[in-house]
């Protein structure tokens, strides 16, 4: 709270520009510890906007006008709010507040740790047992003849990236593990991450080698030879570096690099060519920039969108991405050969090529559930950097990089192409999105494991699958049957350029000439229900039916005694 200038100001002026509000919002600003909120004066709706701290990405103040002073918060959902201050002193205070709030200096300051973990202590650490890995490997069949686990990295000895618990091959000992750990970048050595139990192939991941131009290691070269032996299916195994070929070879200066074939028996070597996070930092930059230029035009045409989403290079970077899962799960699925991935540090783009992997082979990471656990696994568990990428602490800026965001996305473009292969919509996906960045819960903070349990978050903070799973109604894809055929197998999607689409729905741009268009997962939910409902009224009607037949069951016995008293008469 000390950081906290004026913590109210009446009469301010809001327009959300993400919404195409058209009309700026009259009522009285509060500033908490945690948030800005935003109250409306009018007394017939009283709207409120909550808008955390953690989810303010910049706040920008332009020269005042004669409307008066101004605030422009952007946020890391894509929300931009504007902001019109009558008084300077007040913008004054208010920006400076925002600006120390919105970068928070010490884990302590974030929103989940901001409050007593002992309040529902039961809740707390049911929360954390939701989501057991172990499990997952299990169902994958793991360990088994072929892998087992190791202690190698028990108290994270030999690599404070990893996860303590890790699948080797069997042939692999704990000389070899160790002797691949020194020979790769943050001794990150290979260990595996899916298991194709029909193929026996494998999808192992690692990071780059410390080869620069004629370094090798014995070690290293016989943990390669026992991915191979764990699968007695083939006699290769592919090395996919994830990264382009000079951006590999030009970290051989440096004493990194690349696999040399000549020394390494039986790999092959693909390239495949997504760029560095600086790159895809600007790229997004340039996206959400344009996407903002674009909103402001009064007479916005299709050529000023084309030419801003082409000049960002944004689905450029997706398709190679998408690419490389593609070029994995057909490996292993497919030809039955194994997989060793990695970039540079194995944290980014491995992250992303092997999760996208898992999910065009297994089905089970198309449920909800098991879009949860594929996320713990390969993101969470090893060692994807997220309060580095997503800027929770005021840190490098030059550390901060879409990671998660893309491989949502190519998630969201593989939906489009298989509406009926997911359990999950895009509402799943964006409220990840937003959990990511919003710092609620602990299970994206820190930047691995080791240092989730030195921060003792499972004692200090929830976890958000739970709630998350909670809530799953809201994020059922009408369309999806788990027995259709598209809904099992391999998905083999196809990238070609034509068929990726901009996310409409995570960066809000839409044509300001009219509302959004209903998606067709709204329309297919308003189709199921009018069966339901006619089920309904069918099952109330069998229900009044009998009473209507003894009624008419009464009458028919009158008519019959009147007949025959008649007759009798007669």
């Amino acid at each position: 709270m000390e950081h906290i200038r004026t913590p109210k100001v009446e009469n301010v002026h809001l327009l959300e520009r993400s919404a195409c509000q058209r009309k700026a919002s009259v009522g009285t600003l509060y500033l908490s510890a945690t948030h800005t909120i935003f109250v409306e004066n009018n007394p017939e709706t009283r709207k409120e906007t909550w808008v955390l701290h953690s989810m303010v990405s910049s706040v920008e103040r332009p020269p005042a006008s004669p409307a008066g002073s101004q605030l422009i918060m952007c946020c890391k959902d894509f929300r931009i709010f504007h902001l019109y201050i009558q008084s300077e002193r007040d913008c004054l205070d208010v920006h400076t507040s925002l600006a120390r709030l919105s970068r928070p200096e010490k884990y302590s300051e974030l929103y989940c740790l901001s409050f007593n973990p002992n309040v529902n202590k039961e809740k707390r650490e049911a929360s954390w047992k939701f989501i057991d890995l172990t499990e997952d490997f299990k169902r994958l069949g793991v360990p088994n003849n072929l892998w087992v686990a190791t202690t190698a990295n028990t108290e994270y000895r030999v690599c404070d990236t990893y996860p303590s618990e890790l699948f080797v091959p069997k042939s692999a000992t704990p000389a070899v593990i160790v002797g691949s750990s020194r020979f790769r970048s943050r001794g990150r050595f290979p260990v595996l991450c899916y298991f194709h139990q029909d193929t026996l192939a494998a999808v192992c991941r690692s990071s780059q080698p410390l080869s620069g131009f004629s370094g090798r290691s014995l070690e290293d070269e016989m943990m390669l030879q026992s991915l191979m032996k764990s699968n007695p299916g083939s006699d290769y195994i592919y090395v996919v570096d994830t990264r382009p070929k000079l951006n590999a070879m030009a970290n051989r200066a440096a004493g990194k690099g690349y696999e040399n074939e000549d020394h390494y028996n039986n790999i092959k070597l693909q390239f495949i060519g997504i760029e560095n996070i600086h790159v895809m930092r600007n790229s997004q930059q340039k996206l959400t920039d344009g996407n903002r230029a674009f909103g402001e035009l009064r007479s916005p045409s299709v050529t000023d969108f084309l030419w801003g989403l082409e000049n960002s290079g944004w689905l450029k970077h997706i398709k190679a991405i998408l690419d490389a899962g593609v070029f994995i799960a057909r490996a292993v699925a497919d030809e039955g050969v194994s997989v060793l991935v990695h970039c540079s540090d194995g944290w980014d783009r491995t992250a992303q090529a092997c999760s996208l992997a898992s999910i065009l082979m297994d089905p089970y990471y198309r449920t909800i559930k098991g879009f949860m656990v594929l996320i713990e696994k390969d993101w969470v568990s090893f060692g994807h950097k997220f309060s580095h990428r997503y800027g929770h602490l005021n840190t490098d800026p030059k550390e901060v990089s879409p990671v998660i965001d893309q491989f949502l996305e190519c998630v969201w473009q593989l939906s489009e192409q298989f509406p009926c292969a997911f359990e999950f919509n895009e509402c799943f996906l964006v409220a990840i999105h937003t959990h990511v960045y919003s710092c609620q819960f602990g299970n994206f903070l820190g930047n691995s494991q080791k240092e989730k349990r030195d921060m003792r978050l499972h004692e200090r903070s929830h976890s958000v699958w739970p709630q998350l799973w909670s809530e799953r109604a809201e994020f059922f894809n009408p369309l999806y049957k788990a027995e259709l055929s598209q809904c099992q197998g391999v998905l083999r999607p196809n990238t070609s350029p034509f068929c990726f689409k901009i996310w409409k729905g995570l960066y809000k741009h839409m044509d300001k000439s009219s509302p959004p268009s209903q998606s067709p997962a709204d329309l297919m939910s308003v189709v199921r229900e009018e069966p339901q409902q006619l089920e309904e009224k069918q099952v109330i009607h069998q229900e009044l039916s009998p009473v209507s037949e003894d009624r008419s069951s009464d009458r028919m016995d009158n008519h019959l005694r009147e007949e025959t008293c008649s007759t009798e008469g007669e």
